[in-house]
């Protein structure tokens, strides 16, 4: 692989994960209640001292240990997934860029929307083969170790999360429940328009990458 294509894979990597971040603030504007994740984030922020940018880098690092469990290929990709998609929220949150609506209809709207970019945010990372983050480890884990549909591994993993974080004290609406049942439909859709499957993708570790920059030196 050229210095070009390897560029090209860097570069959607990190579109990728800033359209993820993106996507969460989209979701957690629309005020009807966070996204399952963001629940247990935000529940883990509440019983700690940590932002929730921060809560979301450490669970991914505990989601981590899970998906070494399952065999998933750990590298890039997973590294920057697990600081950056924390960060840009965080920066993305503090510039406030993203109204929150007062009509109910554009809350709906807006929660939509926030799945929709995260389904494309994982379509971009994941794709360009350097590792896929912590969360979406987990979902690709379940579909190949258990074999059932992608959606079906999401929602359960969500439902639980959802659970946990509610136990938490995270905020749980409206959304929260659309949210553990219907988006990871929503990326399977997405992921079938775009003819994507992700089990198909040959993931790099770290000394992958290592390999790959030297042969490119």
């Amino acid at each position: 692989m050229n210095k070009i294509e390897y560029r090209n894979r860097f570069i959607s990597l990190l579109f990728g994960l800033f359209l993820y971040a993106l996507g969460i603030v989209f979701t957690l504007n629309a005020e009807i209640g966070y996204a399952p994740w963001e629940v247990f984030h935000q529940g883990v922020a509440n019983v700690t001292i940590l932002s929730f940018g921060a809560a979301s880098i450490v669970v991914g690092l505990v989601v981590l240990f899970f998906d070494h469990l399952m065999g998933e290929s750990i590298g890039v990709g997973t590294a920057l997934n697990i600081l950056l998609v924390g960060i840009f929220i965080d920066i993305i949150r503090y510039i406030n860029i993203i109204p929150k609506p007062e009509n109910y209809i554009l809350r709906l709207i807006f929660f939509f929307i926030g799945f929709i970019i995260i389904a494309l945010a994982s379509y971009y990372y994941i794709k360009s083969g350097f590792s896929a983050g912590p969360r979406d480890s987990a979902m690709v884990g379940m579909n190949r170790l258990t074999g059932l549909p992608i959606g079906v591994c999401r929602a359960g993993i969500e439902i639980l999360v959802t659970i946990l974080g509610y136990i938490l004290g995270g905020p749980v609406g409206v959304g929260t429940v659309l949210s553990a049942f219907v988006a990871g439909f929503v990326i399977q859709t997405v992921f079938d328009l775009l003819k994507f499957d992700p089990k198909t993708v040959k993931h790099e570790t770290f000394k992958d990458t290592l390999k790959a920059l030297k042969a490119n030196n």
